[in-house]
């Protein structure tokens, strides 16, 4: 069955669902994980490290956060990626889910960033421990990611996030990570269920977080999921009892935040162990912005190399349809073609529009000071604008949601009239990228870390990730950053 599709509900029942998500995530075993999912975990390992350790010399709510948990003091039982130092796990899990996002350059899938919810916490604990071996490590991401991305298809509202206003990162994000953190701590069936049962009882994530002022917010998400998710576990472990049936039941998750009492069981439950859709739905970042800047980022791209259009060509620009997202992104028009700080450049599809169409490329560059004053990518963005789509059926939600629905139409100077509409962008799984490019995305967000790193323990990172199911103790990678 396409894991993406909509699956038959009447072959799965939600009977004992957070019973079966439980035993998924305690007794999964690392060989009857795809090696295909093996090499796309170890990808995501060094792509989640590199943006937050980026993040940690290029946003100022980096520098607060990490003051904040420093200040508080307490046993170094975890790294602080990007600044060194350590402290309490669930407190080095908050600071490094925070950091993971400010840069909106880690991966996406359905259910939103999957790696920033489950690697933090998931290395927080391994470091605590000590001892834990690669294998045993990427069994744990696994379990997490999975759970998180089954959660998500599950869901069958267009939009959903944007219609019932949550954050799918950070509301999954305290049962994945929870998951995540529980396996590294050998949790059996039971306590496991406490784990995640706790973190349930910790969710939150309102998309409130990204209105007005509290935009900076946002980034901190997998933060606060990440802090829970290693403290409930910790808790299981000591004997905690957690909400039961925390999915199925008359207050789980699907009755009170999706508003929905008849989710895709088989979506969430059908085959665990054995199909695992996070290899269709998993897309890393070329380009550090929110996701639904990637489909006009892709169409701008292949009007450029297929019709050879310049930056000096261009008359107008317009984006057509989309989903919610998409329209959020682009209004109002005249604010987000003049974004005045990092993030709102991010969520800015005219400001990233017009660098794409001026640069050919977008980079992590652009979003600074000097950045987002560039007179070449401001009078592109002024040549933007946003309509939509009358005949749009719209689609299910999930990240990058726009993908196959947005159009974006260039006119030029000459009389010409131009479209493009992209039915997948670099990084996913129709447009797969290798090594190469996770490996230079990471050398060039580290540039940017608060502590600099030395060119040899850079490089030795790559190669200790590269081969990380054959470490005995994946704390040796934590060491060099």
């Amino acid at each position: 069955m396409d894991a993406t599709s909509n699956p038959d509900t009447t072959q799965t029942t939600g009977k004992d669902a957070s019973r079966k998500f439980s035993r998924h995530a305690a007794t999964l075993q690392y060989d009857a994980i795809p090696r295909e999912l093996i090499e796309l975990t170890k990808q995501c390992v060094l792509d989640t490290l590199g943006v937050a350790i980026g993040a940690s010399g290029v946003n100022d709510e980096a520098k607060l956060v990490h003051e904040y948990v420093r200040d508080l003091s307490g046993r170094e039982e975890a790294t602080i990626w990007g600044f060194g130092g350590k402290a309490p796990a669930p407190w080095a899990a908050f600071v490094n889910g925070s950091l993971g996002h400010m840069l909106d350059y880690d991966d996406v899938s359905d259910g939103g960033h999957v790696s920033i919810s489950t690697i933090p916490p998931g290395l927080a604990i391994a470091e605590k421990l000590g001892g834990v071996s690669g294998r045993d490590f990427l069994t744990a991401v696994v379990a997490g990611t999975d759970i998180h991305t089954r959660l998500s298809l599950a869901v069958d509202i267009p939009d959903w996030t944007m219609a019932e206003g949550w954050f799918a990162t950070q509301l999954f994000g305290y049962i994945s990570g929870s998951a995540t953190a529980g396996r590294l701590l050998h949790l059996d069936e039971e306590k496991m269920e406490n784990a995640l049962g706790i973190g349930y009882n910790q969710m939150s994530g309102s998309r409130q977080m990204a209105v007005g002022a509290a935009t900076h917010m946002r980034a901190m998400q997998a933060g606060f999921s990440g802090q829970a998710a290693t403290a409930g576990a910790e808790m299981a472990r000591r004997g905690i009892i957690g909400d039961k049936a925390f999915l199925e039941g008359r207050y789980g998750l699907f009755h009170n935040y999706v508003r929905t009492g008849t989710p895709h069981w088989d979506a969430l439950v059908g085959e665990l162990g054995t199909r695992f859709p996070l290899l269709k739905t998993h897309g890393f970042k070329v380009w550090p912005a929110c996701a639904y800047t990637r489909p006009t980022n892709a169409a701008i791209l292949i009007l450029r190399n297929t019709h050879h259009v310049k930056p000096e060509d261009v008359e107008a620009i317009t984006i057509i349809g989309g989903t919610g997202g998409t329209q959020l992104l682009c209004e109002p028009l005249e604010k987000k073609r003049r974004p005045q700080v990092a993030i709102d450049g991010k969520y800015s599809i005219p400001f990233t529009t017009g660098v794409m169409m001026a640069r050919g490329n977008v980079t992590l560059r652009d979003y600074t000071d000097e950045g987002l004053r560039d007179p070449a990518a401001l009078a592109m963005a002024d040549k933007v604008s946003w309509r939509a789509d009358p005949g749009q059926k719209m689609a299910r939600g999930g990240s990058g949601g726009s993908i196959g629905m947005v159009e974006v139409e260039i006119k030029t100077k000459d009389g010409r009239v131009l479209s493009s509409r992209p039915t997948s962008v670099p990084g996913d799984p129709k447009q797969r990228v290798g090594w190469e490019v996770i490996e230079a995305k990471f050398r060039d967000c580290v540039a940017f870390a608060a502590k600099p790193m030395a060119a040899k323990n850079i490089e030795r990172v790559i190669e200790l990730v590269r081969d990380l199911e054959q470490l005995r103790d994946v704390t040796e990678v934590v060491r060099l950053l």
